[in-house]
């Protein structure tokens, strides 16, 4: 299978009970994480990651599932159409 380049949003409503879990699926799929940003958005009492992803279709399912399997976490993914 390819691999596919692409952009992952995750806004976090919960950090204080969210944060951790979020942060131990990150690690697992590190290997086809390029790029993190996190930022707190205290305003909102929110915090946003944008990941740079580049894995198989299935791999970035499977972290994007785990991720919007967390309550209090949205996640959408954006996806290059060809692999390389």
């Amino acid at each position: 299978m390819e691999n596919r380049l692409g952009v992952v949003g995750i806004v976090i409503e919960d950090r204080e009970h969210t944060a951790a879990r979020v942060n131990a699926i990150l690690s697992d799929y590190g290997n086809c994480i390029v790029g993190r940003m996190g930022i707190p958005y205290r305003e909102r009492g929110v915090a946003v990651i944008a990941l740079i992803v580049d894995g198989t279709t299935d791999t970035i399912g499977a972290l994007t599932g785990k991720l919007g399997s967390l309550p209090g976490v949205k996640v959408r993914a954006a996806l290059t159409g060809k692999g390389k």
